[in-house]
């Protein structure tokens, strides 16, 4: 039997709704408190750049206030890796970043400044912080993850829920076989396997069938589903779907 499968709740577009009137409220705080309180493993926030939604100020309260543990995810900048650094998140989970996108595109080029992605790697990780990597789900790409010293990576499962969305089954069987390969290459290695980007209740299901994943991160679909059903009892639909 497989171990109970962790989850963690993107606090993002709380922070988005919130920036949209440039007020204090809706609260990431306050959502990340709602959370922690009915069963979520831990919080993920994303400081981007332009600061479009998560803000400095709101990883220092959550430091404050919240006991579960926070997973920064952040760019690979000299400006993000201070901020890492002296804020000690547990885990920190590189992503790519692109001013102009809509929400991440895809998974981290770990062949793009790979020493510097090194070096940051090993900062982090002398702090007592646990690296991931968001990547596509790439055999190759896993064993770079762990040539370059990550302790974990998060497939990017954002082609797969399109796919999903799409109703085109020769394609999520694909995908869907690509993800399982590579969380599976990723234990061998001794990887810890995260996966995220689009989950719904039903991507979520499929993707938790598969045994050596052990966490899934969820933001948008959680927020939207939370607008009319509360963000308790979104998280208590996702812990009997997963079997929690």
């Amino acid at each position: 039997m497989r171990k109970r499968i962790r989850l963690g709740f993107n606090i993002d577009h709380v922070a988005t709704v919130r920036n949209a009137r440039g007020d204090d409220y809706p609260s990431p705080i306050n959502a990340a408190i709602i959370a922690q309180k009915n069963g979520a493993d831990s919080i993920t926030v994303h400081l981007r750049e332009d600061r479009r939604h998560i803000r400095d100020h709101d990883l220092t309260e959550l430091k404050k206030k919240i006991k579960i543990p926070i997973n920064l995810e952040m760019a690979l900048t000299h400006e993000m890796l201070q901020i890492a650094l002296k804020l000690k998140p547990k885990y920190v989970c590189i992503v790519p970043e692109k001013r102009k996108e809509v929400t991440t595109e895809g998974g981290l080029n770990l062949n793009y400044k790979k020493n510097y992605l090194k070096k940051v790697i090993h900062l982090l990780k002398n702090k007592n912080i646990k690296v991931s990597l968001f990547i596509e789900p790439d055999l190759k790409t896993v064993h770079l993850a762990k040539e370059l010293g990550s302790d974990n990576i998060e497939l990017h499962t954002g082609k797969y829920c399109k796919f999903f969305r799409e109703k085109n089954n020769l394609n999520i069987k694909k995908e869907f076989l690509k993800i399982k390969n590579s969380a599976k290459l990723g234990l061998n290695l001794n990887l810890g396997v995260h996966a995220g980007h689009g989950l719904n209740y039903q991507t979520s299901k499929k993707i938790s069938e598969i045994n050596e994943i052990s966490e899934l991160n969820i933001g948008h679909f959680f927020i939207s589903e939370s607008i009319f059903f509360g963000i308790a009892n979104v998280l208590k639909k996702f812990n009997k779907i997963l079997k929690r």
